[in-house]
């Protein structure tokens, strides 16, 4: 019965992830912090590839439970997001609004006691909101404005390679999203069409989601063990980096409108909706929820050993 409960838990964990990914604005890694499971998760990403053999069989467990939820979560977002972003995308920038804005405080009570021992690092909120506000600066105005994928060249071989190593940094960094990187680079409507065309059965785009995926996977190889080493030698420079891409990232949810297919006005009071901006508020209230069940769970296992 409890790995029954750890499986759905852990699905849960990567559903939510897999939302927040397929999304600009919002980042996985934001969700992965918010469950107070972040670190599992990227020492379980490290563990895969270069743990010893025990590390690496309980690192597997622990991704495949959450890359199904993922799996789950983004195969439902790439079928509905692109209708629901063009018609209802000042709804679901409030939305957003509303999950960042309360989930900053969340982060820094978490990480209080860290953050209390470094105060001189808070120079680091500066960065993290310069970064995420300088990459939305280069967000093209236009999503359709993407580079052409149907005829592979070496060319494009290697920007899609290369884009994908950068885009899952992003992805499991809280603050910025994996998503609004691949605009930037004039990816993120070809690799979502050709994702949404292979789960239709269309194989002619499995060259370029190989592609893609060898550079996740590379990615993850490169960046992951660097994250890990900045989250266990500065922790209080990363945290407060990573406050400072989430208040970055406010910029980013107000701007989201610019890149959609048909270029809409950046959110402003008018267009803000408060119904939505608490509903996202809810989310992380909801989110907290099943953080303070699942260490009660966990509580509960460790006391009973």
């Amino acid at each position: 019965m409890e790995k029954v409960k750890d499986f759905i838990i852990n699905v849960i964990r990567g559903f939510c992830m897999a939302l927040a990914d397929s999304v600009p604005g919002v980042s996985g890694g934001t969700i992965a912090f918010l469950l107070g499971f972040y670190d599992k998760f990227i020492g379980s990403l490290d563990d895969i590839f270069r743990g010893k053999k025990e590390e690496k069989i309980e690192a597997l467990k622990f991704l495949i439970k959450i890359g199904i939820g993922w799996a789950i979560g983004f195969i439902i977002a790439s079928k509905i997001l692109g209708s629901v972003l063009e018609t209802h995308i000042y709804a679901l920038s409030s939305l957003f609004l509303g999950f960042i804005i309360f989930a900053i405080p969340i982060v820094i009570h978490e990480e209080k006691e860290t953050l209390k021992k470094s105060y001189k690092s808070i120079i680091f909120i500066l960065l993290g909101i310069a970064f995420v506000i300088g990459i939305t600066l280069l967000s093209p105005a236009k999503g359709d404005n993407g580079v052409n994928i149907a005829n592979l060249d070496f060319g494009i071989i290697v920007y899609v390679f290369i884009a994908a190593m950068i885009a899952i940094s992003a992805m499991v960094l809280p603050g910025i999203s994996g998503s609004t990187l691949l605009l930037i680079f004039g990816l993120y409507a070809p690799i979502f069409g050709a994702i949404h065309k292979f789960l239709e059965f269309d194989f002619s785009v499995v060259p370029i989601l190989i592609v893609f995926g060898l550079g996740i996977i590379t990615g993850v190889l490169v960046f992951v063990r660097l994250i890990k080493k900045c989250l266990t030698k500065y922790r209080a420079q990363s945290i407060y980096a990573i406050i400072g891409m989430m208040i970055g990232s406010i910029y980013s949810i107000l701007q989201g409108p610019t890149t959609l297919e048909t270029p809409q006005a950046a959110m402003n009071f008018g267009t803000f909706s408060i119904l939505f901006f608490v509903i996202g508020a809810l989310v992380v209230a909801g989110l907290q929820a099943l953080k303070y069940f699942m260490d009660k769970k966990e509580n509960k296992e460790i006391n009973s050993i």
